[in-house]
């Protein structure tokens, strides 16, 4: 007892036998033991009530009273201090209900002596100090984050923490005494129980991932730490179960592994769409030539149709590419309250009177650097979406607000940075997603439509769109109560420009355009466009022969119009090699993938100008005449 004075209090009538545990207890070593007496039931609850002693020996026989009725009066007092009973020989009975009323032992006065005295004080001690040991390390296990709990081995729960309470929605009071199996899925439960029985007993421990249940159906992910409690005698007796909650971990892995998922199919998707571009090119031209070369009333509209179904194509492989890479188109600065008035007046015009739109921007929204149309386009899709939701009508709503951006928000979403943005939100009251579809609406192709009611380009398109812009979306859904999407933008702080009308077409004045491309429709579906429109053009099937040609022609030759990809000499390649003969070359870099790594390596060598296929007359012509005129 670590050499500290015990402090014991007799209650007994009997003033002699104060005397002889007095006398027993001087004989006991090192001295540790004062002992104090009273002989009435009353002076011994005022004693008990000030808790001065570390140890209480309660006589049986207390005149109109006993020693059990008083050990229970001060047990549902509060008392937390040890006490002895002290009875007759023979009084078995008594001894056995004074433990079940919280004794921690009995001695029988005829049998008593020095030795055995203090074996029962120093018992009643050490038991003392572990059970006050047990509560600071349970006020410990309160304090942990974790769920901790102990379970008996046929998953009865006998402990629960705060941190079990935080994390499943139940006190200690309503889980202690139930069994696990309420905060697991039926068919799961089998498993559980085998996991105890097999692996625990055989390897002392086990950990895991499990999917649980907490109050009112909340869905619980911990990673879960068994570990199998034994007696002295290596005897099972219990379950320590510590859980992690790990749910928004989950979330993280789930976004990081859809990111890679898209970043791969974005990959196939490029390389595709870049052949599929070299493809619509000539053909695109060649319908807009044979649209001036027939103007014909009855030709027109065979080709108006070729032109809008060639441009539809090309739309969709920029819809990939949008998806797969973010299409970098004009970027200027926006205000987006203007494209939501916009988006605002086609569904009030074009939508069925029973959707309900309402629009709430803040009259201070801040501004974004962005590309018009593909931001309409977000907004469009988005709208389009609720619509189709919603097929006996309901409520359509677009907000959009200033919000800032933490840390702390954003180590909970991957694709965020902490920052200003204007978050725009378009909630609908439709039918909802239902979470397994949920975690795939941003996959290209994939859609719950019917046949040839959708591409399945929708969604991921807006993300590629949102991504470029370097934004990112949040999705809110639940089966009956609708859809929210909340597209996220980073913000500036500018005024907002106005994008000028569409002017004729400027026609060249007789300038020599050197067209460079390895496919051969491509180069002779450009030549013919030129000329058309008063430009003298000349063609190289590569860089090699591109450089030959310049060396011949250079004084005469205004724009270089190269592709990108080629064999032999590629693009990048070809346009350094130019400028070494003439630093003041002009070039215009054209691919079929907008955002390629040989479209960086031609503005790193200080290319400004590029097309990306299938252009039109427009864009080409617009384009050449931009460079001409530039200083």
């Amino acid at each position: 007892m670590d050499n500290q004075l015990v402090k014991v209090l007799l209650v007994d009538d009997d003033e002699d036998y104060y005397v002889l545990i007095g006398d027993w207890l001087t004989e006991a070593r090192d001295d540790k033991f004062q002992l104090e007496w009273v002989s009435t039931y009353n002076a011994a609850i005022t004693e008990i009530s000030q808790q001065r002693h570390d140890v209480y020996l309660l006589d049986y026989r207390l005149g109109t009273h006993n020693g059990l009725e008083l050990l229970r009066e001060a047990i549902s007092s509060g008392c937390t201090a040890p006490i002895i009973m002290l009875t007759g020989q023979g009084q078995h009975k008594i001894d056995l209900e004074a433990m079940q009323a919280g004794a921690v032992d009995y001695l029988e006065k005829g049998k008593i002596d020095s030795a055995a005295l203090e074996k029962s004080l120093r018992y009643a001690i050490e038991r003392k100090r572990s059970e006050q040991k047990i509560r600071e390390q349970a006020a410990l296990l309160d304090i942990a984050t974790d769920a901790i709990l102990v379970q008996d081995l046929q998953g009865k729960i006998l402990f629960w923490n705060k941190g079990a309470e935080h994390l499943y929605g139940y006190s200690a009071t309503e889980a202690v005494g139930s069994f696990v199996s309420r905060f697991g899925h039926e068919d799961n439960l089998p498993q559980m129980q085998e996991l105890a029985k097999a692996i625990l007993l055989s390897n002392g421990a086990w950990q895991g991932e499990l999917e649980q249940v907490g109050k009112e159906n909340k869905k619980v992910v911990v990673e879960s730490h068994w570990t199998l409690v034994r007696d002295r005698t290596g005897q099972p007796t219990s379950i320590l179960v510590v859980n992690t909650d790990i749910i928004e971990k989950k979330q993280l892995e789930a976004q990081f592994l859809r990111a890679q998922r898209l970043e791969s199919v974005g990959t196939l998707a490029s390389g595709i769409a870049h052949d599929l571009n070299n493809v619509l090119a000539p053909i695109l031209m060649s319908v807009q030539l044979l649209k001036i070369k027939f103007p014909e009333p009855q030709h027109q509209p065979l080709l108006k149709m070729l032109e809008s179904n060639v441009k539809r194509g090309a739309g969709l492989i920029k819809q990939v590419l949008s998806f797969a890479r973010g299409i970098e188109g004009k970027r200027v600065i926006l205000q987006i309250k203007h494209l939501i008035l916009e988006v605002e007046q086609i569904v009030r015009e074009t939508f069925p009177k029973s959707i309900v739109f309402s629009t709430d921007v803040d009259s201070k929204l801040w501004t974004v650097l962005g590309d018009a149309t593909q931001l309409h386009q977000v907004l469009m899709n988005l709208v389009v979406n609720a619509l189709d939701a919603m097929p006996n009508g309901g409520t359509l709503k677009t907000s959009a607000k200033n919000i800032y951006i933490d840390e702390n928000y954003a180590r909970l979403h991957i694709d965020a940075q902490p920052g200003s943005y204007i978050t725009i939100a378009i909630a609908d009251t439709g039918t909802g997603i239902a979470p397994e579809v949920l975690a795939r609406i941003f996959e290209p192709f994939f859609t719950t439509k019917n046949i040839g009611a959708g591409t399945g380009l929708g969604l991921s398109t807006v993300l590629g769109i949102v991504k470029s812009h370097g934004g990112f979306i949040q999705v809110y859904s639940e089966l009956g109560q609708g859809t929210e999407f909340q597209v996220y933008l980073p913000a500036i702080q500018a005024t907002a420009n106005q994008e000028s009308s569409d002017s004729d077409l400027p026609l060249g004045r007789g300038e020599l355009i050197l067209v460079v491309d390895d496919e051969s429709a491509i180069r002779e579906v450009t030549k013919t466009s030129l000329e058309v429109y008063n430009y003298k053009a000349i063609t190289a099937c590569n860089g090699k022969e591109a450089v030959a040609l310049y060396t011949e022609h250079q004084a005469e030759i205004s724009v270089v119009l190269t592709d990108m990809m080629m064999p032999v000499m590629d693009g990048p390649t070809t346009i350094r090699t130019l400028q070494q003969i003439n630093p003041d070359v002009k070039v215009i870099a054209i691919s079929g993938l907008s955002s390629s790594e040989k479209l960086a390596a031609a503005a790193s060598s200080g290319v400004i100008n590029f097309l990306s296929k299938p252009f039109s007359a427009k864009d080409l012509l617009q384009t050449l005449n931009s460079v001409l005129n530039a200083n």
